[in-house]
């Protein structure tokens, strides 16, 4: 048996605005869930934003608080999407509308063999959106704000979980 890393079979890039409240939600979220299915391996996970105000910045403490009430641990530090990440992962998803279309923009301007990601909005994967494909951004509201969008992340990230389980 190799002492090598295994590569991992799947890759998935969750983005928001500024890589600060929702995308690193959902990356340690997701991370969560897969370490806890045995998968941890079998998966490439991260977050980014589609701004670049915080760069290099923690999650924003809201974020890190909700989530550890929740046990989960979040770990990674801002950083802006690139061009690479089209090509780097299976699946790049959106929290918003407004995200998507700015990925949609960076992607036009690749070309196909750069641009192989499959690019989707979120809470397409959210069992309870009824149509409402938005994480809202909770950024400028109160606690609560962070409460709603752990739920949906959360459950979001379980039915991608199964999903890959299933692929």
């Amino acid at each position: 048996m190799s002492d090598e890393p295994r590569t991992p079979s799947r890759s998935v890039l969750f983005v928001c605005l500024g890589n600060i409240c929702r995308s690193p939600l959902a990356e340690g979220v997701f991370e969560h869930l897969a370490g806890d299915a045995g998968l941890q391996d079998e998966l490439r996970i991260d977050s980014a934003g589609t701004g670049s105000w915080h760069i290099g910045d923690p999650p924003d403490p809201r974020s890190i608080e909700v989530a550890q009430r929740h046990g989960v641990e979040l770990k990674s530090r801002g950083r802006q999407v690139s061009a690479s990440d089209f090509r780097e992962f299976d699946l790049i998803l959106a929290m918003d509308r407004s995200n998507l279309q700015e990925l949609q923009q960076i992607r036009d301007e690749l070309t196909e063999d750069e641009a192989t990601a499959e690019l989707r909005l979120f809470r397409e994967f959210d069992p309870e959106a009824h149509g409402d494909l938005e994480v809202p951004d909770p950024y400028f509201g109160g606690p609560g704000g962070f409460d709603t969008v752990y739920a949906m992340v959360l459950r979001g990230c379980r039915e991608l979980l199964t999903e890959f389980e299933r692929d």
